[in-house]
């Protein structure tokens, strides 16, 4: 099935987004140390499926998602309050959720801007390093974890919305990190939630078809580039979600692009809100496997326009 939607959507009534319809949040089951570089530990929380919930009809089949924090790659953490609400809906449902460190690459750093480049890229092939060393631990351990080696869906909000991307495009390339994992190995799809590619080497192209993407993104988003910046004078460029979408579209990959009007890096954190689009693309782009291509606009009040810093100056003010 290949269907191809352009929506604008003025209400969304499947689900509301007042707090206190937030669900609890998730405790994990498990705790694994998956990696130790430059004197940092670093650990992944093993959440499993909640057992018995009226919510979950056939766990068989359900992927293991993944999951990587935002922060700027300077602050945040694996166990966040608001994340572990989503994975909680997430349990409810069949999945299964990891939740991974990595070392945060801008933490120390006095300044963040174009002029940084380099610092930034480093920064998040950093993070890609530790997302495959912590696929690399599952994939050794799949066994012992229980889990499916060949559905493994890999997310991210922000910083590791970048990094889940990044990834997915190396693997695609067999360049950086990414190409130390066995030769054929897939993620069976990725979910960014206001995500970007850094490339240094100009506008992105895949040696291969890569796996099914979900992308979310706010239009007016000024943290993480919406559309695409590219530094003068150098091949690096910052590609984001809309453009990202174009060289899928351009070349037939299977994906979904969700808009959201006049949104800024809110929808970073919006995976409650919009939980009802990434099942549709779970349950259908991923486990189905079937190509369900969604270009979405939406103009929704059910969306939230969250709190925290608007552009990359604030985000990064000491």
């Amino acid at each position: 099935m290949h269907i191809r939607l352009i929506i604008i959507l003025s209400l969304v009534t499947a689900f509301t987004a007042r707090s206190q319809d937030y669900p609890d949040p998730a405790v994990p089951d498990a705790t694994y140390k998956f990696a130790e570089k430059d004197g940092q530990e670093l650990f992944f929380d093993d959440y499993l499926p909640v057992s018995g919930s009226e919510n979950v009809r056939d766990a068989a089949g359900k992927s293991t998602v993944i999951f990587v924090f935002g922060g700027g790659f300077k602050g945040g953490s694996r166990d966040g309050e608001l994340y572990r609400r989503w994975f909680r809906m997430l349990l409810d449902r069949g999945y299964r959720v990891i939740s991974i460190d990595y070392r945060l690459g801008l933490k120390d750093a006095d300044k963040v801007g174009i002029a940084q480049t380099k610092l930034i890229y480093n920064a998040v092939e950093m993070a890609v390093d530790d997302l495959v060393s912590a696929t690399e631990y599952i994939l050794a351990h799949a066994e012992e974890l229980r889990l499916d080696p060949d559905n493994l869906v890999i997310s991210g909000s922000s910083a590791g919305a970048m990094t889940v991307l990044q990834t997915d495009w190396e693997l695609c390339n067999r360049k950086g990190s990414p190409a130390r994992l066995p030769e054929g190995f897939r993620y069976a799809g990725v979910i960014s939630f206001a995500g970007a590619v850094f490339s240094d080497s100009g506008m992105i192209s895949y040696a291969r078809e890569p796996d099914p993407t979900l992308l979310l993104h706010g239009t007016v988003d000024k943290i993480v580039n919406y559309d695409q910046i590219r530094v003068p004078l150098v091949r690096f460029a910052f590609i984001g979600s809309s453009r990202i979408a174009k060289v899928f579209s351009d070349n037939g990959y299977n994906y979904n692009i969700l808009r959201y009007k006049n949104h800024g890096h809110d929808i970073a954190n919006s995976m409650v809100e919009t939980f009802p689009e990434q099942m549709r693309f779970l349950e259908t782009n991923v486990i189905r496997k079937q190509k369900r291509v969604v270009d979405a606009m939406f103009d929704d009040p059910e969306v939230p326009v969250r709190g925290g810093a608007q552009n990359r100056k604030q985000l990064y003010a000491d």
